[in-house]
């Protein structure tokens, strides 16, 4: 039996240095402890085996399975995921009739949304000789190349690798981008929340040679790995490891899912951490030192219209740990998930569907296994704020960084030119926000001025001059990008905005005054809508599913208001909403906070009743 292969099916046995524990899999969104399964290689922790086996001799346990005499249900996609490798999503122009022209969409990995000069000019070159002329800046601190087409594809690809650049683990049922604060501030937490991004994305990425033998034929360009991140992935102690497999983490089959991290700093909420299947918080003492983090688990966002039995929901706390073991606690969760998670419905294979089902104290427990430790209580912590970091701020260093706006994270035009020439000019390194915003950095007090003068030419203003509804905004790519689009997110939301700013001024709310809007063509939910004080997701040409409720800074779900609301009618369920918020809200209450308080059937009553601004 190859030491990589892994069983989907069947009880999991998890085994630490001092007790034996059987764990009941998954099954239908319902714990099961219906038989059991050792797994058994050679190798590992010594234990008794199984009072099942006839055999009395000892053997060793890790956590590559045996093929089980019986097999629960896989998805196709588990059973292609056994043979092949997903590196790229294929794409074709949803507006094009007759034949369609297939192209790919290439993803970047850049943890913390590092992004080095030499890269960033090698992306804006990529973009306009093998893409569509634009780069997208991402949700989740990446950058987006569409348009590639199969013939170039390990061109780009190579030239991203040898450009400091990598798109490895950017796509797939795997970690992704891992999303730390963008702002370059010298600060003990902020330096400690990005190294841990780092470090956690160095961990969880994909170990094989394969990425490196298809598109840069075997070469490797790879930094040295920190010694405790190697340590960490090798580290078998209570049988996290697939034994003598490439990919000890992963195994062949990989992850239920797409697993999503976010590392941030107390009160920083620039990266929706709640949104994540880990949030890793950083804990500091009284004189500033970190001490350790708390950790969040089951957040995610993606859902399916029309089932309830989906849903959007947002982390909750499992404990605390110690700095020098948060790789290890990272590992046993992403093991818990690669062992518990569903694999036969791929609508329920995220862990947050795991955590619902089993409840936070068992999956606590699980996770403990692996960890071979307790959590601590998670310490307390002040309110979190959304960060957007527009502007020119201090870094800590005698130097500054500017943060600047960009709709939707589309980089293209007179935009793109100057962003070109002045990160060029001045060898400026850059970061993408979580927000789809982009941060120069390292700059001189003597090059604020001339740099400032020439964005602001090219529409890059400084946040003052920007509305403040869009620098909340998001959207998704939807059409023609996106094949799973149901209507219009990217292209549908600077009207939107234009409208609701209009309703603003009708209403008599003031210029200053916001609310955190978010489109998406369908409920998968890249854009995080369902954290928007007011979100809007595509269930039908031209057509959305209003939600409400959120919160300025992304800490409470909004929930579905009303279905099939037509982008013509938006003025007959928004004005009536904001005139009653700008009449009824009480002291600093935001929009979101207002529509929980009010309650759906108030807001629809509202609705119904409003006739209009009083002259």
């Amino acid at each position: 039996m190859s030491s990589s292969f892994r069983a989907p099916a069947g009880a999991a046995t998890v085994f630490s240095t001092d007790q034996k524990i059987r764990l009941g899999r998954i099954d239908a969104l319902r714990s099961s402890h219906s038989g059991f399964l050792g797994r058994y290689v050679r190798g590992g922790v010594s234990v008794p085996q199984s009072a099942s086996s006839s055999s009395s001799s000892p053997i060793q346990a890790v956590s590559t399975p045996a093929k089980p005499e019986t097999t629960t249900k896989r998805s196709k996609v588990e059973i292609i995921k056994e043979k092949s490798n997903f590196i790229s999503y294929q794409q074709y122009n949803r507006e094009e009739r007759g034949g369609r022209s297939y192209s790919f969409m290439l993803r970047t990995k850049n943890p913390s949304g590092k992004v080095p000069n030499q890269l960033y000019l090698t992306m804006d070159d990529l973009a306009d000789e093998f893409g569509i002329g634009t780069l997208r800046l991402t949700t989740r601190q990446t950058f987006q190349l569409h348009g590639v087409i199969k013939q170039n594809l390990k061109t780009v690809m190579s030239s991203i690798i040898r450009n400091m650049g990598s798109t490895l683990g950017a796509c797939g049922d795997l970690n992704r981008n891992v999303l730390a604060p963008a702002a370059p501030y010298l600060k003990k937490d902020y330096l400690l929340a990005q190294e841990t991004a780092d470090n956690i994305a160095a961990l969880l990425s994909p170990q094989s040679g394969f990425y490196y033998d298809m598109w840069v034929d075997g070469e490797q360009f790879m930094t040295a790995e920190p010694p405790e991140v190697v340590k960490a992935r090798n580290d078998n102690s209570h049988g996290t490891n697939f034994v003598n497999s490439p990919e000890p983490i992963y195994g062949t089959q990989f992850l239920p899912r797409k697993f999503k991290v976010a590392v941030t700093v107390p009160t920083d909420n620039s990266v929706d951490l709640l949104t994540n299947d880990i949030g890793v918080v950083v804990v500091s003492d009284e004189n500033g030192e970190p001490q350790g983090f708390n950790l969040y688990v089951g957040g995610g966002m993606g859902r399916t219209h029309r089932m309830e039995s989906t849903f959007a929901r947002l982390a909750e706390p499992i404990g605390y740990v110690p700095k020098e073991d948060i790789l290890y606690a990272v590992k046993a969760i992403v093991v818990t998930q690669r062992e518990h998670g569903r694999r036969d419905d791929r609508k329920y294979s995220r862990m947050k569907y795991l955590i619902s089902s089993w409840g936070i104290e068992k999956f606590r427990d699980v996770v403990e296994q692996y960890y071979g430790k307790k959590f601590e209580p998670s310490r307390d912590l002040p309110e979190w704020e959304f960060k957007s970091y527009l502007g020119w701020h201090e870094q800590g260093d005698g130097a500054w960084f500017c943060g600047l706006h960009v709709d939707s994270g589309r980089v293209g035009g007179i935009m793109k030119k100057t962003l070109r020439e002045v990160i060029e000019k001045y060898k400026i390194d850059v970061r993408i926000t979580p927000n789809q915003n982009i941060v120069l950095c390292d700059i001189k007090t003597e090059w604020k001025r001339p740099i400032t003068t020439v964005l602001a030419q090219a529409g890059l203003l400084q946040p003052e001059f920007v509305d403040p509804l869009n620098q909340t905004a998001m959207a998704c790519p939807a059409f023609p990008l996106c094949p799973l689009a149901i209507t219009e997110a990217e292209r549908g939301i600077p009207s939107i905005l234009k409208r609701v700013r209009a309703m603003f001024e009708k209403v008599g709310l003031e210029y200053e005054e916001s609310v955190v809007i978010r489109v998406t063509g369908c409920p998968n939910g890249c854009a995080r809508p369902y954290m928007a004080e007011l979100g809007l997701v595509g269930d039908g040409p031209n057509s959305y599913q209003v939600w409400l409720g959120g919160t300025p800074n992304q800490t409470q779900i909004a929930r579905s208001f009303m279905d099939k609301v037509k982008v013509h009618d938006l003025e007959k369920i928004c004005e009536p909403l904001f005139y009653h918020w700008k009449h009824e809200r009480q002291t600093k209450e935001s929009f979101g906070e207002f529509a929980t308080r009010m309650g759906f059937e108030k807001l629809k009553e509202l609705i119904d009743t409003y006739k209009g601004v009083s002259q």
